[in-house]
């Protein structure tokens, strides 16, 4: 057995070199030895770190596989648990106050100057009779609890449409306010007006529309994204239960996450997308990683290695691969805290969990379901799709590619950098807002009559509130009354509500409302010098008073304005982190180097491809969104964290492999050309799936998923092809040797050139 293993890994000594896998005597004609065979079988692995880290783990789950299987159920089963019976907190308005804006906000919700909810409804038609029709909201709402006052109608500048707004009266505790009441009224006086036209709209409406929406969109991604999975690893395997295993993994890991995310969202609050972030993420490792898995297990069982010997070197190398990328993962992401972000706290913290809990499971329960099943695993096979692998081979199309690569390695190194910059390029033009009503699903009615109340009646739109406290209460107000007549002579604001004081006094507010549109660049201009000028000049002589000014506009401006101010401090913490890690893993600052240049290529590409698509028009058919010429501003800086942990998948996996080859010393050009080939099925496997679901978000109804969709499909697209087959190979057979510095690297003493362990077929 010992002669067979050491046979089998490559341990050629000249007792052994006559021996096949399976234990016989296999002459090797003299002269027929290829290197790239000899890169992809023999391994040479020191038995004794089988014990140690991730092999230690799978090799106790392949000896205790009821055990590993029980647990993870035991840790779904909790998950699943934790979740009904812990509702998962989720972030409120405060959680978003940053800058001047939310200094205003704070001051305002103090003094109890909030203003309250408000549903808003548009009658459009004949003027009398919307008019009536009005007054007839009045006296059905007259007795409601679930209402404060109505105010309206209003009419339009053009005449054509009242508008009736409605303050809803605060419920108890943490209680959201409920609009039954005015639903009913609505519905019943649009039934006896048949010829008016009614929309509803407002803090509630809203929120309940787009809740709704992208739970709809939530289920038909996780509906579609698994038969389209499953589909991808039959072809990938040839067979059921090869297919199902890594399916299996990623969903139970998605589910577990958002359970363990119920108790933690009490420390990090949980935004409305993060279970969006769940299953995009938790699909992709969650399978790519199964994938790396399995794949070098059935490489080694080929070789005539038992299941326990197989699962064994699968934990030393592909194992070890999923560790280091799945920490890389979490680390990228972990550099958005920084910010100090509630978005980027709540999305990070998922996609966090759900990638531990990836790298858990195929460290445990992967290795015992492949020591139960052994080898039928490949059962049953899909007799044309199995017979279609075969035919295939190891490094399919790749394995054509790579050989011009690796012969004129400066042509293509020139090549690949002319389509990855060429790519990124839009970039620089890159217009970076805040969400808005542009940004939402504009078939939902909600969003349309907002749209609408906007259009007709400016000052429901952006506003701007300017708060004083702390100083005299008459010299507050009278001041504020000065802000607001120059703020209305400059033409960019109306004043929308005079001056109003706290009960206690200390605190006083001026409402004004711009006459730009929120994406407009003047309404930034203008909001600035209300800080700026106008209200310092004003305020600045009352003792003790301090101003803030907030609102809508502001808003945005300091929401995009913290994000530009971090970004610098984000990729240099993301970055070095990922740096530390490469060089910590191979030993060598200029992998590191070459892999953070590679990634922040592909990051660049993505960004180019995200200004050409959504700052344009003529992909809005075919995405089925209204471009406003800008992208969320939080999407670049998330895709950021997100791609450069991902690409860490391909890079330690196709490193690993090439290092493998160099440290058998072989020749560069011969360990990158062997090493790309061995990996290129398992990778372009990986990343399709991870393209598949990705793209899956792009076909969501939220601009910013259609948007992360985009821009991480590409990004993987162009991983896994342009840097994986063209750049990468190319520098690294460049590099030569000095590629793998401060490294010893072997001579070619340890190849014999007319022996070779022939393959054992399956």
């Amino acid at each position: 057995m010992v002669d067979n293993f050491a046979a089998a890994r490559g341990l050629i000594a000249p007792d052994l070199a006559g021996r096949s896998e399976q234990g016989g005597s296999c002459p090797v004609p003299a002269g027929k030895f290829h290197p790239e065979a000899d890169a992809s079988q023999h391994q040479e692995l020191d038995m004794r770190q089988m014990t140690r880290g991730p092999q230690a783990v799978a090799r106790w789950s392949a000896h205790n596989p009821w055990r590993a299987i029980g647990l993870w159920l035991a840790l779904v089963v909790v998950a699943v648990a934790l979740s009904a019976l812990i509702p998962t907190q989720e972030t409120d308005d405060a959680d978003y106050r940053v800058g001047q804006s939310g200094t205003a906000d704070q001051m305002i919700h103090d003094a109890g100057l909030a203003a309250p909810d408000t549903e808003f409804v548009l009658i459009t038609g004949d003027q009398n009779d919307a008019v009536l029709a009005a007054a007839e909201l009045h006296e059905y709402l007259a007795g409601s609890t679930e209402v404060q006052e109505v105010t309206g109608p209003v009419q339009s500048p053009d005449g054509t449409t009242q508008l009736v707004s409605i303050s809803l009266r605060a419920p108890p505790g943490d209680e959201k306010p409920t609009i039954a009441d005015i639903n009913a009224a609505v519905s019943s006086v649009s039934a006896r007006h048949q010829n008016l036209q009614f929309g509803q709209t407002g803090d509630v409406t809203l929120d309940k529309a787009v809740s709704e929406r992208v739970a709809d969109d939530l289920a038909s991604a996780e509906a579609i994204s698994i038969p389209i999975t499953l589909g991808i690893m039959l072809f990938v395997f040839g067979a059921l239960i090869a297919a199902g295993i890594p399916v299996l993994l990623a969903i139970t890991s998605v589910v577990a996450t958002i359970g363990i995310y119920a108790p933690i969202s009490y420390l990090v609050p949980s935004e409305e997308t993060a279970s969006s972030m769940v299953l995009l993420i938790g699909m992709a490792v969650g399978v790519d990683y199964s994938l790396f898995y399995l794949k070098r297990e059935r490489e080694e069982r080929r070789k005539g290695h038992g299941t326990l010997d197989a699962v064994g070197i699968a934990a030393a190398t592909s194992g070890h691969s999923i560790l280091v990328s799945g920490a890389a993962v979490i680390a990228s992401l972990a550099g958005v805290y920084v910010l100090g972000s509630a978005t980027f706290n709540s999305l990070a913290t998922a996609a966090i969990i759900v990638v531990a809990v990836a790298v858990v499971g195929s460290l445990t329960v992967l290795p015992a379901l492949l020591v139960k099943f052994g080898r039928w695993v490949d059962r049953p096979r899909v007799p044309l799709l199995w017979r279609l692998n075969a035919r295939i081979g190891e490094g399919g199309i790749s394995s054509r590619i790579i050989g011009p690569v690796v012969t004129r390695p400066v042509v293509a190194l020139v090549a690949g950098l002319a389509v990855m910059l060429a790519l990124a390029v839009p970039a620089l033009t890159m217009n970076l807002r805040s969400a808005g009503l542009e940004t939402l699903p504009q078939d939902i009615p909600a969003v349309a009559v907002a749209q609408q109340l906007d259009a007709d009646f400016p000052s429901e739109g952006s506003s701007a509130n300017v708060v004083v406290s702390g100083g005299d209460p008459a010299a507050m107000s009278a001041a504020l009354t000065e802000v607001g007549e120059e703020a209305t002579g400059s033409g960019a604001w109306t004043v929308t509500q005079e001056p109003v004081t706290s009960v206690s006094g200390t605190t006083a507010e001026l409402r004004l409302a711009s006459t730009f549109e929120q994406n407009d660049a003047r309404a930034d201009d203008a909001m600035l010098e209300l800080r700026d000028s106008v209200v310092p000049d004003k305020v600045d002589g009352i003792s003790g008073a301090e101003y803030a000014v907030g609102g809508q506009i502001a808003e945005q401006y300091d929401s995009t304005k913290a994000l530009s101010d971090g970004l610098p401090v984000v990729v240099a913490v993301i970055l070095i982190l990922t740096m530390v890690m490469l060089v910590v893993t191979f030993r060598s600052p200029v992998i590191a180097l070459v892999s953070t240049i590679l990634n922040l290529l592909s990051v660049g590409a993505a960004f180019g491809v995200l200004a050409l698509v959504f700052q344009h028009t003529w992909a809005e058919d075919l995405l089925d969104f209204t471009s406003n010429g800008t992208v969320v501003e939080w999407i670049p800086m998330f895709m950021l964290a997100v791609l450069v942990g991902l690409s860490m998948d391909y890079h330690v996996f196709v490193l690993g492999r090439i290092r493998e080859g160099i440290d058998k010393g072989l020749p560069p050009k011969v360990a990158v050309r062997a090493g790309v080939t061995q990996t290129a099925g398992v990778v372009t496997s990986a990343a399709l799936v991870m393209v598949s679901v990705f793209a899956l978000f792009a076909a969501q109804s939220l601009v910013e998923m259609k948007q992360m969709g985009v821009g991480l499909a590409v990004a993987i697209l162009l991983d896994a092809t342009v840097v994986r087959l063209v750049l990468l190979p190319s520098m690294l057979v460049l590099l030569g040797n000095r590629a793998w510095w401060p490294r010893r690297t072997r001579t070619e003493q340890p190849v014999i050139p007319n022996r070779a362990v022939v393959p054992a077929t399956m």
